[in-house]
C-alpha cells in the first residue's frame, strides 16, 4: 500500500516557505533571501520515504500589492494550486499576524481543503509560552487540523512536521521516482541560483526588477559552459549590478558558480551579461519571454 499527495506551502511573503521545503528535502532546491517575494514560480519538491511520497508545492507569497503584472502573476501562481492539492500548509511568522495573513486565510478557507498551520521562526521567541495565545487564536479559526510551531532555519520541529504530513497522505500510487526531488530542469535551477545572488547582494537597490535567462548550457566531459543574461529595467540598475570596474558582477558570478558546481557536481564556466529591458515587470509579452506564463 502506497500513499501520495500534493501539499501546498502558502503564506504571505518572507515567512520561510522555501527554507522549510529545503530542510524537509534535506537538499537546497529553492532559493532564499531575506527580501520578500524572492520566490516567483511554483516549484515542486518531492519527499519520498518508503511507501510514502509527499509532493510539496512551494509558492510565491500571497499579498495585496498587485499593481504590477509581476505581482499579479505571483499571486495567481500561489492561489491557483489550492484547488488541486490534498493539503494546504499555511506558514505564519512566529505569531506576527498581519492583514496579509487574513488574506491568506481567506484563500485557504475558500479552497475547502484540509489545512495545517505552521508557526515558523519559533526559535526567535525566547519564552515559548508566548506562542500559546497564537496557537489558540489559530484554533479559533476552525480551519486547521494541526498547529505546528517550528524553526525551518534551525531545522527544529521539521521532522515532526514531515511525519504529520506523511500521516495525512491519501492512498495513491507514487507519481515520481523515489530518487527525484524536483520537477525543474537544471537550466531553471541555475537561473534561480544566479537570481538568489542578485537578491542577496543587491536586494536593497534592486528588489524585484531583475530576472535571469540562460542562453547557453553546454555540457562536455570536463566542464559545463553556461552563458546567462541578467535583465533589469533601467540603465542605472545595470550600473549597480555591474559595479565599479565590474567588481559587483564578478562577485555575483563567483558566488553563483560555486553553488552551481555543487548542484551539478561538475566544473562550471559561467559568463554573465547585464541587459536592459524597460519596464519588463509590467509588460506581459516580456514576462512571457522570461518564463512568467
Amino acid at each position: 500500500m502506497t500513499h501520495c499527495g500534493y501539499i501546498a506551502l502558502v503564506g504571505r511573503p518572507n515567512v520561510g516557505k522555501s527554507t522549510l521545503l529545503n530542510h524537509v528535502l534535506r537538499q537546497k532546491i529553492t532559493i532564499t533571501s531575506r527580501k520578500p517575494q524572492t520566490t516567483r514560480h511554483n516549484l515542486l519538491g518531492v519527499d519520498t520515504e518508503a511507501a510514502r511520497q509527499a509532493i510539496y508545492v512551494d509558492t510565491p507569497g500571497i499579498h495585496d500589492d498587485t499593481g504590477r503584472k509581476i505581482n499579479q502573476y505571483m499571486v495567481r501562481s500561489a492561489t491557483s494550486v489550492l484547488a488541486d492539492v490534498d493539503l494546504v500548509v499555511m506558514l505564519i511568522d512566529r505569531g506576527v499576524w498581519t492583514e496579509q495573513d487574513d488574506l491568506v486565510v481567506s484563500h485557504v478557507r475558500r479552497s475547502g481543503k484540509r489545512a495545517f498551520a505552521v508557526i515558523n521562526k519559533a526559535d526567535l521567541v525566547q519564552d515559548k509560552s508566548r506562542l500559546l495565545p497564537v496557537m489558540a487564536q489559530l484554533d479559533e479559526l476552525d480551519l486547521f487540523e494541526e498547529v505546528i510551531p517550528l524553526s525551518a532555519l534551525k531545522n527544529e520541529g521539521v521532522e515532526l512536521f514531515r511525519e504529520l504530513v506523511f500521516a495525512s497522505l491519501p492512498e495513491n500510487p507514487h507519481l515520481f521516482p523515489d530518487d527525484q526531488i524536483t520537477d525543474q530542469n537544471e537550466r531553471f535551477l541555475v537561473s534561480e541560483i544566479i537570481r538568489e545572488k542578485l537578491m542577496r547582494r543587491l536586494g536593497d537597490e534592486l528588489p524585484h526588477r531583475a530576472t535571469v535567462m540562460i542562453e547557453r548550457f553546454d555540457a562536455s566531459d570536463d566542464v559545463i559552459d553556461i552563458n546567462a543574461e541578467i535583465f533589469v529595467e533601467r540603465q542605472g540598475q545595470k550600473r549597480i549590478v555591474i559595479g565599479k570596474e565590474g567588481a559587483k558582477l564578478k562577485s555575483i558570478g563567483t558566488e553563483a558558480r560555486k553553488d552551481i558546481e555543487q548542484l551539478l557536481d561538475a566544473r562550471v564556466m559561467l559568463n554573465l551579461w547585464v541587459k536592459v529591458r524597460s519596464n519588463w515587470t509590467d509588460d506581459a509579452a516580456a514576462m512571457r519571454r522570461f518564463g512568467y506564463d
